[in-house]
């Protein structure tokens, strides 16, 4: 995706701790036309997998699933990292955030993640991984069948892919950095 690409390298900024902040443009102010571009990818790399609902976390994801949701027409459904007073039949996880460096109690309703649907994960970026770990662990609680997850940034030297594919999920990412070394940006070609 190079238009992603460009993008990361024009306005990411780079800090100490491999952190890579999108925030003018992903996840904080979004471009919404790079957004539908993204999601337009997803579909693409999707295509032909049997996928019947797209699921994310909060917050950060919500904007590409619901891009991806709306080409595919298809519901969109994201767990929350706080179990809300209403919230009865759920199903719960627990997922570290390195960048906040919290733990955070996972929930998702059990009406919304049916063992009969099959998932298509969306989020902005895979890290370690955790995030992706405590949603594969929510999917098979609720018996449903993930086909796959699509990131739109990934950071390849932080080896979350590797912890996911173990469990022999399908893993895409639109950008894959290699490294933040000395804060400078080094994508995948």
């Amino acid at each position: 995706m190079e238009l992603l690409h460009k993008r990361i390298l024009q306005d990411g900024k780079c800090f100490e701790g491999g952190i890579l902040k999108v925030d003018s443009f992903i996840n904080h102010q979004m471009d919404p036309t790079l957004m539908k571009s993204i999601a337009v990818e997803f579909v693409r790399r999707f295509a032909g997998t049997n996928v019947n609902k797209i699921m994310t976390i909060e917050a950060s994801g919500i904007a590409p699933a619901i891009m991806t949701g709306y080409l595919l027409n298809l519901p969109v459904v994201f767990a929350k990292k706080k179990k809300p007073s209403t919230m009865d039949n759920m199903l719960h996880t627990q997922i570290h955030s390195f960048t906040k460096d919290r733990t955070y109690d996972v929930v998702i309703s059990n009406d919304f993640l049916l063992p009969t649907d099959n998932v298509l994960f969306v989020d902005d970026f895979l890290a370690y991984g955790n995030a992706a770990l405590g949603v594969i662990d929510l999917i098979k609680q609720s018996g449903a069948n993930l086909v796959g997850m699509g990131f739109i940034i990934e950071k390849a030297f932080q080896e979350g892919r590797k912890m996911i594919e173990e469990h022999g999920v399908r893993v895409e990412s639109l950008a894959i950095i290699e490294d933040l070394s000395n804060c400078t940006i080094s994508i995948q070609k």
